[in-house]
This record gives C-alpha cells, sequence and structure tokens, in this order.
C-alpha cells in the first residue's frame, strides 16, 4: 500500500497519533482525509470537557457537586456512566466509578495541563460509597447521586473518545489510532497484514511478552508500571472494594470490538486477577493476556497473537 500519513496531537493527559495507511496526496483525497482525521481528534477534547474529574468546568464535575437530586446530562455523559456502572454490576464491584475520592486520596489529583489539583471534599459515608449510589433513569436521561461522591470515568473515556474518532475514520478504511496506549486498528498496515500490536512485558520494558495480529479490532492494557500519584506510592489501578492498589496482576490486555469496552475491561479484570478476571473477559466475549506479576500468562481462548518474544 501507498501512501502513510500521521497525525499527532495531545490529548486527555497522553499523545495521541492517528495514523492512515494508503491515501495518496491527490488533492480531494487528502481534503477528505484531513478532515475526517480533524474530525476524529476533536472528539478527544469534546469526551475530556465532557468526562473530565479533573476540571472543574467539567459536565462530570459539575453532576460530582449535584447530591441526591436527579440531574439531566449529555447522552454522552450518560452513556459513558450507564457503560461504567454495568461494568461494575458485572464485576461485582472490582471495578467502580464511584472511586473518585479514593484516587484523590491517593494523590492522583492533578490536572494533566494546569497541574492544578482537583480535590473533592469528602462528605459522610464516603468510604463507603458504591456504583449502587448511582441512579440512572434512562427516560429521563438524568442521573442521580445518592450520597456525597466523585464518579472517576477514567477506564472510560479515553477509550470511548477513541472509538468516536474510529467512525469518523471508517471511510478511510485503513489506519490506527493510539491513545497512550488504547488502540483502535481498523484494516491492514502499511504491508496489506493485520497490524501487529506488542505487548508490553511489565517486569521487562524494553521487552514485549507477546504480538497480537488484529484488524478492525480494540485493543487496551492496564498495567501497574502507567502511573502513581503524587505521594509516589502504588500505582493508579485501585481495587474499589478495598481502596488499595490492585496486586493479582501486573497488566492485564484486552482485545474487543469498542476500545471503550476494552479499557473498561482491562482495569476489571486487573482488579479481579488471572482466575476470576479470565472468567469476567470470557463471559464478556471478549480476548484478553493477563500477565502476573511473576510474569505467568494467562489468556484466552481466541486471543489472536504471533509469537512470543523469548523469555
Amino acid at each position: 500500500m501507498s501512501g502513510v500519513y500521521l497525525h499527532t496531537t495531545v490529548a486527555m493527559s497522553t499523545v495521541v497519533s492517528i495514523q492512515v495507511i494508503g491515501h495518496d496526496e491527490a488533492p480531494e483525497r487528502a481534503a477528505a482525509r484531513d478532515a475526517a482525521v480533524a474530525r476524529a481528534t476533536d472528539w478527544f477534547a469534546r469526551v475530556e470537557a465532557c468526562c473530565s474529574r479533573f476540571d472543574p468546568d467539567s459536565e462530570l464535575r459539575r453532576l460530582s457537586t449535584a447530591i441526591g437530586a436527579p440531574v439531566p446530562v449529555s447522552a454522552m455523559l450518560f452513556e459513558a456512566v450507564r457503560f461504567a456502572v454495568a461494568v461494575a454490576e458485572d464485576s461485582d464491584g472490582a471495578f467502580d466509578p464511584t472511586v473518585g475520592l479514593a484516587m484523590e486520596a491517593a494523590g492522583f489529583d492533578r490536572h494533566h495541563r494546569t497541574g492544578e489539583v482537583a480535590r473533592a471534599l469528602p462528605g459522610e459515608g464516603a468510604d463507603a460509597v458504591t456504583y449502587r449510589d448511582v441512579i440512572l433513569d434512562a427516560d429521563a436521561r438524568t442521573i442521580r447521586l445518592a450520597r456525597p461522591l466523585v464518579l472517576d470515568l477514567g477506564a472510560v473515556a479515553k477509550g470511548l473518545a477513541v472509538d468516536m474518532a474510529a467512525r469518523e475514520l471508517a471511510p478511510l478504511r485503513n489506519y490506527a489510532i493510539d491513545a497512550g496506549g488504547d488502540l483502535y486498528l481498523a484494516g491492514c498496515n502499511q504491508d496489506g497484514a493485520p497490524w501487529a500490536v506488542g505487548v508490553r512485558d511489565p517486569r521487562r520494558p524494553e521487552e514485549v511478552i507477546d504480538t497480537l495480529h488484529v484488524s478492525d479490532l480494540a485493543v487496551c492494557t492496564s498495567g501497574d508500571y502507567e502511573r502513581r500519584g503524587s505521594s509516589g506510592r502504588g500505582h493508579h489501578l485501585l481495587d474499589p472494594r478495598t481502596r488499595g492498589a490492585a496486586t493479582a496482576l501486573a497488566s492485564a490486555t484486552v482485545v474487543a470490538s469498542s476500545a471503550m469496552v476494552a479499557d473498561a475491561l482491562a482495569t476489571a479484570a486487573f482488579v479481579l486477577g488471572p482466575v476470576h478476571g479470565l472468567q469476567l473477559l470470557e463471559r464478556s466475549g471478549v480476548e484478553g493476556l493477563l500477565v502476573t506479576p511473576a510474569r505467568e500468562r494467562v489468556a484466552t481462548a481466541g486471543l489472536p497473537r504471533g509469537m512470543p518474544s523469548p523469555r
């Protein structure tokens, strides 16, 4: 295939790159491609403005200040929260969007652009909040927070933005979106083959522990090496049930048709560990690779893998 176009920007606290394969520079084709890429890129800003826990002007943050009353919300926020609550229910609370206050307490409380601290005052009973305190009314499109809490959509929003970007790029057929490791890979790579995705070895960062070959699928990984709070203690993948860092896995990679699904299930599987995490992935109809701190690998039967790297 001829023609590789690469567009890179910074959004949602990460580098977002869009690669388009097989488009030449004929003026009309280049203009259509550029317009599609611009629309795709814009989704990251739109989702962040809606779903950011750190921006005091975001729709999500405003919702977190309205306790006890049903709040009309946008279709985007309602869908993000609805999906997050559904994953919480299916994982029996191993994934929980009400973990925002615990994330702040662990030091994950700074806006990535401004460095300003985003910290809410915990209310009475804040340590006991769960996804069951989020009341959804689909007919009225309202969300009611039954108790003081802070919603965190960090394991949903970036995947949602990738999915929306992919919709804009769909007419281009062969493209890749990489939003800080949240991937959507459509069609073929420059060689006309499915895209190859190296899964990082969580204990040997210069190596890959496996290689996946995918087309028209999303790949998302949650790992204990990714982020640490301002306190420097522990990674950002908390177990909502204990409010402490999850430790049963070193990384969880999920392959699904949707980046939002892959993103959330990677987080949920990471918290659940190798046995229950694998059961969740199989029950959800997605593929995945789970790696323990000892570098033991557990994978679903249909994982589209290539040859693993030497151990």
